[in-house]
């Protein structure tokens, strides 16, 4: 059960951002670096933000059991992309 109204409000505004915004582009990331291709730039700098956002609810998360499921999904979904991208960036290294 959410333990007030102001992480009611912030967890509604954060799931609603969550699904139209943050996993659509999460998941384009994610099909790029499944074909093997590497994160430019922008990809990066969407992951780092991703992250830092994880980090800055952790606490909400803590006090509201019932967000700790997508928050573990999105938190895994961040690891898949950031370790496969590590791959592809691996194989495309020239031998050396």
């Amino acid at each position: 059960m959410i333990n007030n109204e102001k992480d009611l409000g912030v967890g509604i505004a954060l799931l609603e951002r969550l699904t139209t915004q943050t996993l659509p582009r999460a998941f384009e990331i994610k099909k790029k670096v499944d074909r093997g291709e590497q994160l430019i730039e922008w990809d990066i700098d969407f992951l780092q933000k991703l992250l830092e956002r994880a980090e800055e609810i952790k606490p909400l998360v803590d006090r509201n059991p019932e967000y700790q499921g997508v928050y573990a999904q999105a938190v895994h979904l961040y690891k898949e992309i950031t370790e496969r991208a590590l791959l592809n960036e691996k194989e495309s290294a020239p031998p050396g």
